[in-house]
């Protein structure tokens, strides 16, 4: 099943800026923790004798009788990893259940826009796909086929119409291994339905501290069913409810559940959300109901106004 080009065809065609210094290798549209002679002025510092006079700022001269050199913020491009969360719970509702994206389905569109996006912008990209093991790890690069290699692991998940049961979601060793990898200051793009082990909670916050600590510009797209993951709301009829990543089973009538399970639900999105905002993690509820193309136009047009 092919990328739907005419889902990322419009939003490609935006810009999308970092919120932070990067480093990169060549020029684009984003700031650099390094200053050259470039096009927008930054501070200036006192003249070295010696060096060349090129950039003496001559009206401040006339202004102090004192020497100083304009310095510049140089644009560079960006390094972009792609984190995509591939385990079985990401292919909730099943297709057939489903009128327009499931999760994984949604997760995959929007990495391909991203590559998209970023390649108009000679943004470098790399891509790690994980589940219970990270399955794909590819290196940023900029190359045209470099980023065809890309969509293309991208198209062969999506070809997955029967993806195996009993993938579980380790996103702690992920994260921990893209904070080792990345030894720039990158954007980190994550892409998952944040369904690692309750008990995991403080390990998986502790490595989205890692990449923080490395001082990477993290994008958190926490997609999910809001209707039926968040809010239970399904038919009042008994259920039994299967663990798609374990196995396990639980009979259960939805009415007498409801209350508590949505009290419980609530309360981790809130804790998710603190923690994000205590990082400076920008954290998008990507609710699968409410479409492909609002929510990331609505997304990468508020970076744009903001940064």
């Amino acid at each position: 099943m092919p990328i739907e080009q005419n889902q990322i065809q419009a939003l490609s065609a935006l810009e999308f800026k970092a919120r932070q210094v990067v480093e990169g290798f060549l020029a684009g549209l984003h700031k650099s923790p390094f200053h050259g002679f470039s096009v927008e002025f930054a501070e200036h510092r006192a003249y070295n004798q010696g060096e060349s006079t090129k950039h003496i700022d001559w009206k401040l001269f006339a202004r102090t009788d004192k020497l100083f050199v304009k310095r510049y913020e140089e644009e560079t491009n960006l390094r972009c990893e792609l984190v995509l969360d591939a385990s079985s719970s990401m292919y909730y509702p099943a297709k057939s259940d489903v009128k327009g994206f499931n999760k994984a389905e949604f997760a995959i569109h929007a990495a391909a826009t991203f590559i998209q996006l970023l390649r108009k912008q000679r943004d470098a990209v790399g891509l790690t796909i994980f589940s219970d093991v990270v399955a794909a790890s590819e290196k940023a690069k900029s190359s045209g086929a470099h980023l065809r290699n890309l969509m293309n692991r991208l198209e062969a998940l999506l070809a997955d119409d029967a993806p195996n049961r009993g993938q579980r979601t380790d996103m702690v060793a992920a994260l921990h291994d893209i904070a080792q990898r990345a030894h720039r200051r990158s954007l980190i793009v994550i892409l998952s339905d944040m369904l690692d082990s309750a008990d995991r909670e403080e390990e998986m916050f502790d490595a989205l501290q890692h990449l923080r600590f490395n001082k990477h510009d993290i994008i958190l797209f926490h997609v999910v069913d809001r209707k039926r993951e968040l809010e239970l709301d399904v038919q009042d009829r008994p259920y039994t409810f299967v663990d798609v990543e374990t196995g396990e089973q639980v009979k259960a009538h939805p009415a007498e559940v409801r209350d508590a399970y949505r009290t419980a639900m609530a309360e981790r999105w809130h804790r998710l959300k603190l923690k994000c905002g205590q990082y400076r993690i920008d954290l998008v509820e990507a609710d699968i109901n409410a479409g492909f193309e609002p929510i990331l136009l609505e997304f990468l047009n508020k970076r744009a106004r903001l940064y």
